[in-house]
């Protein structure tokens, strides 16, 4: 095992989603949750409603060849 570094800055997630009250979810139990609780990582969850477009804040588009599915914009 290895021991923290005294000064190390902790590794951060940014996680990109529609509904950031999930998180850290089940990333906050068993090595990562206890990891998490230590400082070793950080988890921020960011809402890409937020710069969605229009009235309801649409983060989603048809694809540009046709076809099923949908994408995410940009």
């Amino acid at each position: 095992m290895t021991t923290p570094t005294p000064n190390a800055r902790p590794w951060r997630a940014t996680i990109l989603t529609l509904y950031p009250e999930m998180f850290p979810g089940p990333l906050g139990a068993s090595l990562s949750g206890s990891a998490l609780a230590r400082g070793d990582w950080v988890c921020e969850a960011r809402d890409i409603r937020e710069h969605g477009l229009g009235r309801h804040r649409n983060v989603d588009d048809n694809p540009a060849g046709g076809g099923a599915g949908m994408v995410l914009r940009c």
